[in-house]
């Protein structure tokens, strides 16, 4: 039996963990936020946060050459504290919400996909979650 590798992302926001939830989950936010570089964005972002919801977003280069939809089904929701969810390929996520006083810990760890080498994943969800660190600590 294959074991899946699980790759795990962090960074630390200078924002209390309520804005930095409701900028993790509003779709009008997450549209702002969700791309890995300047030259992509994301256009469509609906968001049913709640367990057996669904969400999906469409990540597009901005030139128009390349994009992909990117959505799930949600496993556990708590609120401040963690979102867990399926990709649609069967692939687990685990985000962890860590607040204190005015800074909030953000964890995400994911399983693996076998088309890309996980160096590469990893740091292009870094590069997505240090986008949404900038994004976070500008707007609160």
């Amino acid at each position: 039996m294959e074991t899946t590798k699980k790759v795990t992302v962090e960074t630390t926001i200078q924002a209390p963990v309520e804005k930095v939830w409701e900028f993790w989950t509003e779709p009008t936010h997450i549209k702002k936020w969700n791309s890995a570089s300047d030259d992509w964005h994301t256009p469509i972002a609906e968001n049913d946060l709640r367990v057996g919801g669904e969400f999906r977003s469409r990540m597009e280069a901005k030139d128009g050459s390349f994009g992909f939809d990117f959505g799930g089904i949600y496993d556990e929701v708590k609120n401040y504290e963690v979102i867990a969810y399926t990709l649609g390929d069967g692939r687990k996520v685990k985000i962890t919400f860590k607040g204190k006083e005015d800074t909030t810990e953000v964890i995400e760890t994911f399983d693996a996909e076998e088309t890309n080498p996980v160096e590469f994943q990893q740091q292009g969800w870094q590069a997505i979650l240090d986008n949404f660190k900038k994004y976070a600590e500008t707007n609160i």
